[in-house]
């Protein structure tokens, strides 16, 4: 069968009927080459702005072409849902997903993989994990074990009063994140040492209320436990406010080059750091290899983590932030 009689591309060549010439000139192209699709949550956000980066990279590398999409918004499943039908509409092989709402997605991913097309979960896995044929990513828990581990080692003995400035409920990387942190800090979820939690959907405007909200409850706070840089930008601002902020250690995670600054500046005592582009690239190669052989990418491909701070603490391994900004994501 010749490329013109692949039915995937039987129905894109009769797409051109009603499109524009422009359009239509690239079709005969598109179809000699491997389509790789990529979804983010947003494409706003930095840490997806660099998967992107790294797809797009790679892409040209293999001689693949790549149509990428993203949500307008964090949780924005419904874009999502759209974005994977218009993918396997336009012949792609394989589609790269950094799900929104682990869930719900997951009856989408099913039919594109009916449908022949492999799909490989970027960054946060789906639930359940096996829902995708693969997944590249940080090894989200051991992100929060880090951290845990930093923080329990720096107070020294000294009693924790722990906030923790969460994802949102049900979201896999955030409760995977959260739970690595209880375990490297030596305790358990309900533990009284928890004063408060709340939800920031990583947001920094809503880890500022959320912060103002935990110091309302408990004053004596000296550990908050941020989901990612931004929320930790945002505790760290309310605070300042409050005159608080040499007093509490926040540890987060991300690895972005404003939040490394931040430890550098010493806003957030220790971070870590994952690698956006490595995911991409590895995911793009992946679905290029699967059009091009058939063999699949299946199961955990951990994509690194490392902890990063300027203040070193015995027995738990980290880098400074001169590392984490030779790199981190975003504008350095």
């Amino acid at each position: 069968m010749n490329s013109s009689q692949h039915p995937v591309v039987k129905r894109v060549v009769s797409m051109c009927v009603a499109a524009s010439a422009v359009w239509c000139a690239g079709v005969t192209h598109a179809a000699d080459q491997p389509v790789i699709g990529l979804i983010t949550k947003t494409d706003t956000n930095p840490f997806f702005v660099k998967m992107r980066q790294g797809a797009d990279a790679e892409a040209q590398k293999d001689g693949a072409k790549l149509i990428t999409a993203a949500g307008k918004f964090d949780g924005d499943n419904a874009s999502q849902v759209t974005a994977i039908e218009n993918m396997l509409t336009a012949g792609a092989k394989a589609i790269l997903i950094t799900p929104s709402d682990t869930k719900a997605i997951v009856p989408s991913i099913k039919k594109a993989r009916a449908a022949g097309a492999l799909v490989i979960a970027l960054d946060t896995p789906t639930d359940p994990q096996d829902a995708t044929d693969a997944l590249f990513a940080t090894d989200n828990f051991k992100a929060g074990v880090l951290i845990g581990q930093y923080a329990k080692a720096a107070l020294a003995g000294k009693p924790a009063k722990i906030a923790t400035l969460d994802l949102a409920p049900g979201v896999s990387v955030g409760v995977l994140r959260h739970n690595g942190f209880i375990q490297g800090m030596g305790i358990k979820a309900g533990d009284p040492s928890i004063v408060c939690s709340q939800d920031t959907r990583g947001d920094q405007g809503k880890g500022q209320t959320a912060m103002e909200n935990c110091l309302q409850k408990a004053p004596d706070i000296n550990v908050v436990y941020t989901i990612n840089e931004p929320a930790a930008a945002g505790a760290y601002r309310a605070l300042k406010a409050a005159g608080k902020e040499k007093g509490v250690m926040i540890v987060s995670i991300d690895g972005g080059c404003e939040g490394v600054r931040n430890v550098k500046d010493g806003a957030i005592a220790a971070t870590s750091q994952q690698y956006p582009l490595k995911m991409a690239s590895l995911g793009v190669s992946a679905g290029v290899d699967y059009a091009k052989t058939g063999k699949k990418a299946t199961g955990y491909h951990d994509t690194g983590v490392t902890l990063i701070t300027d203040k070193a603490m015995p027995g738990v391994e980290s880098k400074d932030s001169k590392f984490g900004l030779d790199n981190c994501w975003g504008n350095k």
